[in-house]
């Protein structure tokens, strides 16, 4: 952090955690951006609460990629239900847009990974999800 604090903030990137990078390590990048900065707001996605995290940090990514699809919707002057949807991953960030999906009235027929991709024709639920 002390090299990358010049290359991020919340008007030029937010870092996230990722595979093996979780909430303990944003919570290091996190301290050491704040001792070195004096500000902390909008910095680093993935803190803990106790550290200005979110409490649906999880989910966030998901839903929003959801938010902006369904503005996107809008502007085209149409809505997400009723539309069929591919999903292009399947760990958090497609399991939570899979979900929000569901409740917008849209039918969800495929999740990937570096594996494959799985084809639902009927479309998968949240019962499918667990």
């Amino acid at each position: 952090m002390t090299e990358l604090q010049r290359h991020v903030g919340a008007d030029t990137d937010v870092p996230a955690g990722d595979i093996g990078v979780g909430a303990r390590e944003i919570g290091y990048l996190y301290g050491q951006y704040k001792r070195l900065r004096n500000e902390f707001t909008g910095v680093l996605t993935g803190k803990n609460v106790k550290w200005g995290g979110s409490f649906i940090r999880p989910e966030a990514t998901g839903y929003g990629a959801v938010y902006f699809l369904e503005e996107m919707c809008k502007d085209n002057n149409t809505v997400i239900r009723g539309k069929n949807v591919l999903l292009s991953g399947s760990g958090n960030v497609a399991q939570f847009a899979c979900e929000k999906l569901l409740q917008l009235g849209a039918k969800v027929l495929t999740f990937s990974d570096s594996n494959g991709t799985i084809v639902d024709k009927d479309g998968f639920n949240e019962e499918k999800l667990d």
